[in-house]
């Protein structure tokens, strides 16, 4: 290979490897892998193990109608395809090594599907090879420029093992593609708030319900990439909760502490941050921390039938700790439910004895443990 061929070759296996990365360039990619073995059409295609189907990936050069007729007959009459499946990865089998040539000008295969296309031969080699299936690159040889030679060969065996790993790339690529954007859809469906943030403490994502938090601005808001606090009380907590983000990359910092907050409007809201295990080599803005923030609500996302039978509570006792969650002082619950407070009190007191909280706070977080994980429609105050 002389020096210029070396570096259109050097120039072909980089533009292999950016078509792993972007699916747009795979046709020019594919065209120009064809061009530099002396190909005038090249197929990327399948063959399952059973001999039953083919899948084609890619193409170029190659009519449609002649792709098509390769799938319904000649794929059975290609008498190099199904080689393959006893040979290495990275060998190339040209037709002279299966058969005369001129036995195969007498194939109806040459007649009927090879020669229609302007080529007198074909090459192929394994991409990938396994139990249940073989890949394979197939390139035509166009009639101007001869059968298959062995610069052809050697040119071919040189670009599978990258044209292998730049599909192997691809899949990977397109896998953790789907699966980030699976997760944020995922995410965005949920009614709790959940930030991601990096060992900075600098948010990295925000799911949809987050994000209308720092909208309402009532408990939290960002400000460039920053979550700030609204509220003394909140931002305490917060700062708190910064201890954990600044070791998030310390195993024994493990802490599932759930801290309760009250916004500028008076909503109760669960906060816990926990911390993302890390690689030691992993960058710095990459997530470290995730900090999950709950709207305390009496909504029927609650499920009370569930509390209720969870601690073995009476509708009045339920109708308290509901109220608890919404509003929290005794005076206001017994208004609110048209009772004494001294009542209030006493179901407080057996639903502290039958919940094991020691806290109206602690109600509180119990009572959010029932809540339905999904976003709901709602409008007004509802929304988290």
């Amino acid at each position: 290979m002389t020096i210029l061929q070396a570096g259109r070759f050097s120039s072909l296996v980089g533009e292999i490897y950016d078509a792993a990365a972007d699916p747009a360039l795979r046709g020019a990619a594919l065209e120009q892998v064809s061009n530099f073995v002396g190909g005038c059409a090249a197929t990327i295609l399948s063959r399952d193990s059973a001999r039953l189907s083919i899948e084609i990936h890619q193409h170029f050069g190659a009519d449609a109608r002649f792709r098509q007729l390769y799938r319904d007959r000649y794929v059975e009459l290609d008498p190099l395809l199904d080689r393959h499946f006893d040979l290495a990865t990275g060998r190339t089998v040209g037709v002279t090594d299966i058969m005369p040539h001129s036995d195969f000008v007498a194939t109806s295969f040459y007649r009927e599907w090879v020669e229609p296309q302007g080529a007198t031969d074909l090459a192929t080699v394994t991409l990938e090879r396994s139990h249940a299936r073989v890949t394979i690159l197939q390139v035509l040889r166009h009639r101007s420029r001869g059968l298959v030679d062995e610069t052809m060969r050697e040119r071919m065996r040189l670009l599978a093992p990258h044209i292998q790993r730049s599909r192997a790339m691809g899949r990977q690529i397109r896998a953790r593609s789907h699966t980030v954007d699976d997760l944020a859809d995922v995410l965005d469906g949920l009614s709790t708030a959940i930030c991601l943030l990096d060992a900075e403490g600098r948010v990295v994502h925000a799911n949809a319900a987050c994000r209308q938090l720092f909208a309402d601005a009532d408990l939290f808001a960002m400000i460039g990439d920053r979550i700030v606090a609204r509220n003394t009380q909140a931002d305490k907590i917060f700062r708190g909760l910064s201890e954990i983000f600044a070791n998030a990359e310390n195993d024994s910092v493990r802490s599932r502490q759930i801290n309760l907050a009250t916004s500028s409007n008076g909503h109760h809201y669960l906060l816990h941050a926990f911390p993302l295990k890390r690689e030691g080599h992993a960058p710095r803005d990459m997530a470290a921390t995730v900090l999950f923030v709950q709207r305390a609500t009496m909504l029927p996302s609650l499920v009370p039938d569930a509390i209720a039978a969870a601690f073995r509570l009476t509708p009045s006792e339920l109708r308290v700790l509901m109220a608890i969650v919404e509003i929290g002082g005794v005076p206001d619950i017994a208004a609110r439910l048209g009772i004494a407070e001294t009542t209030v009190k006493t179901h407080l007191g057996r639903l502290f004895e039958k919940t094991g909280a020691g806290r109206q706070a602690d109600l509180v977080k119990i009572a959010a443990g029932f809540a339905v994980p999904f976003a709901q429609p709602t409008s007004g105050d509802d929304v988290v």
